[in-house]
């Protein structure tokens, strides 16, 4: 059964406006399949992934884009960068015969991005948009409306709560659409088969990684430090590799869109504030399977359940705002040299919206006591939140609320 995907519409507004639109993110998250269902009848599709196609358009991109000519849908585009100044000069002729025709030209997907941007850049500048897929989004399961989460939005509840070992589930099994439809009994399978599909193709070719055994570790140790502050000499301790091959393997996992940076929000009025960004692997579900919790009741009453609650959250909120296609969500945190922290700051419209992300049914005002350091900056500060497992949205103060998690 097909699930809606939250970026139809803006995927559809690029494509109207753009000659050209290029859907990225990681495998198995649903992108050939959310755009072949939206592909008109006329329009073609060809996969890079077949050999005998990957080698024509290598060989001779002129000839392989005579063959599948526009409208067409070009699955990993990343194997054939040779096409991009081919799709240019394809454009640019549209453009100058006839200004109508030059859009909705070309869909391409890429799985991971590494090499793949700056031929894009470089080629399809003011010709390309480009949007960002993530997995399943718990709205998107819901069939619910999708809007960028900020803290005064609307909060709709379902028929009744989700529980927290309801939640845990969700977050034990993934948002990959195969895993969610597929059920926990493929779970294991599901998982095994997807990295190594990961690290024998997407990082295989990559020259710069020569020890896939060693990735892996240093995958396993990302996992094992979601939600946490970004640490080289730890990830590069648990790899048994150097600080700078940590830093180039970390920039492959992020170009992937497996894993997320959130940035310490500062500005020039303080120098008081942490610095490093927190990592965290998006998907729940393959970060638990790195980390080999065996149930969700075990992952929920373990040491990392408040990373793996915390890491959902942010994973759901960040969809929220890709799904509506802003790729670049005004997305921070907060940690000072007094140990102050804030979760996350959302700046929108010149205002700061403060969220803690607790798992927790019985939260307290007191979980937003460090809202208040946020004046510092003499910005205007939006409603805040505490998203947590209280059953419903609920006041906990003139400018802060209760959120129910479920409802992200």
């Amino acid at each position: 059964m097909y699930i809606e995907r939250a970026l139809r519409e803006a995927f559809l507004r690029g494509s109207d406006y753009f000659p050209a639109m290029l859907l990225v993110g990681p495998r198995q998250v649903g992108k050939t399949t959310f755009l072949r269902h939206l592909s008109s009848s006329e329009r073609k599709y060809v996969t890079l992934d077949n050999m005998l196609d990957r080698d024509f358009a290598k060989r001779d991109p002129a000839g392989f884009l005579e063959r599948y000519g526009a409208p067409v849908l070009i699955d990993e585009i990343q194997y054939a960068p040779e096409l991009l100044p081919y799709l240019k000069i394809a454009i640019d002729q549209a453009r100058h015969d006839h200004a109508e025709k030059a859009r909705n030209m070309f869909w391409l997907t890429g799985s991971q991005q590494f090499q793949m941007m700056k031929g894009v850049s470089e080629s399809l500048a003011g010709r390309i948009g480009i949007l960002e897929m993530l997995g399943l989004s718990q709205r998107e399961m819901s069939s619910s409306a999708t809007v960028p989460f900020l803290p005064d939005n609307e909060f709709l509840a379902g028929p009744r709560p989700m529980t927290t070992p309801e939640l845990f589930e969700r977050i034990f099994l993934g948002s990959f659409p195969g895993m969610v439809q597929g059920g926990s009994e493929q779970r294991e399978l599901f998982y095994s088969s997807y990295v190594q599909t990961y690290l024998e193709r997407d990082i295989r070719d990559l020259g710069s990684v020569g020890d896939l055994d060693r990735f892996f570790r240093f995958l396993r140790s990302v996992a094992a430090r979601t939600a946490q502050l970004l640490n080289y000499a730890e990830l590069s301790r648990d790899a048994d590799i150097s600080i700078a091959t940590a830093k180039s393997w970390l920039s492959i996992l992020e170009a992937s869109n497996l894993v997320f940076l959130l940035e310490p929000y500062a500005n020039n009025l303080t120098s008081r504030l942490v610095k490093s960004p927190k990592l965290y692997l998006l998907d729940t579900g393959l970060a638990a399977f790195l980390t080999q919790w065996p149930t969700a009741a075990v992952l929920e009453t373990g040491a990392m359940s408040g990373a793996f609650f915390e890491t959902w959250c942010l994973a759901e909120i960040l969809k929220s705002y890709y799904n509506s296609g802003k790729t670049r969500p005004g997305l921070f945190f907060y940690r000072d040299k007094d140990m102050k922290e804030i979760d996350l700051l959302i700046e929108q419209n010149g205002r700061l919206y403060p969220v803690e992300l607790k798992k927790t049914a019985t939260p307290r005002r007191d979980d937003s006591r460090h809202f208040q350091v946020l004046r510092r900056f003499k910005k205007e500060i939006g409603m805040g939140a505490v998203v947590c497992m209280y059953p419903e949205v609920y006041p906990c103060g003139v400018d802060c609320r209760f959120i129910p998690a479920p409802l992200l």
